[in-house]
């Protein structure tokens, strides 16, 4: 009985898991370029593309700016945040040796990343209610027809950004490694899945795999969620198979110290 309650005693209380949050919060809140670049980038390719996308219907009602320019938009939040952001405190963690000083103490370092996933998580909440906010409010754009749809497939596509955040986490040596890494990847993601002028620009080999690619697959899975579509399986199967790989080989590689 006595071990059960040593044991008991060591676990983190949940006063623990909130100061650790608070702590991950305030981190962020420091990163100024961080915390600025996930929510006005965004909002500056939004107001950029509003004023020719509002102005051409695509399907009962919606204009481009419904289906094509919001899903990016979108779709940039997570991209920056779960990407580049996230990894590359993880590798400063990692660097400094906080992750190795916590798995000395009752704490264990996989509470630092659940820790950054619930900032990081609150982050791109506020970047997707500040896009909407603007699209709604100031542009005209219309809410999505299937909202249920649209959350749905919001919440597998953050899933699959932070799956190749993990990745990146994982291989990235230093913090630095892990923003340049996050940055060519995200860009990489990115351009193949339609972020510099759509996918139909692209030779046919390139767009195919772009369509396939986490990116690529988010933007048109939510595109088909806002006009009400079916919502093609082959994008919801791309991913979901992007969080079980990423997941897999983050855990593979992944180092603590």
């Amino acid at each position: 009985m006595s071990t059960v309650h040593a044991v008991a005693a060591r676990r983190p209380a949940l006063r623990s898991w909130l100061v650790l949050v608070v702590c991950e919060a305030k981190m962020v809140v420091r990163d100024t370029a961080g915390l600025v670049v996930p929510v006005v980038l965004p909002l500056l390719i939004l107001v950029m593309s509003a004023g020719s996308a509002a102005e051409q219907p695509v399907a009962d009602g919606y204009t481009a700016l419904d289906v094509f320019v919001l899903p990016l938009v979108l779709t940039i939040v997570l991209g920056t945040i779960g990407v580049i952001n996230m990894p590359s405190f993880l590798a400063y963690y990692r660097r400094t040796g906080v992750l190795r000083r916590l798995s000395a103490t009752p704490a264990s370092p996989a509470m630092v990343l659940v820790a950054q996933v619930v900032v990081s998580v609150a982050q791109a909440l506020v970047g997707l209610a500040g896009a909407l906010a603007v699209a709604f409010g100031v542009l005209g754009a219309r809410p999505p027809a299937h909202l249920a749809a649209a959350l749905g497939v919001y919440a597998l596509a953050m899933a699959a950004m932070y799956a190749v955040g993990m990745v990146v986490a994982a291989v990235a040596p230093t913090p630095n490694s892990a923003v340049a890494i996050g940055l060519i990847g995200f860009f990489a993601l990115g351009a193949l899945g339609g972020m510099f002028g759509g996918r139909s620009t692209l030779p046919p080999a390139l767009a195919a795999v772009g369509e396939w690619l986490p990116f690529g697959a988010a933007v048109e899975a939510l595109a088909a969620a806002w006009v009400g579509a079916p919502v093609d399986t082959a994008h919801l199967l791309a991913l979901a198979g992007t969080v079980v790989v990423g997941a897999a080989v983050s855990a593979a590689f992944f180092r603590w110290t």
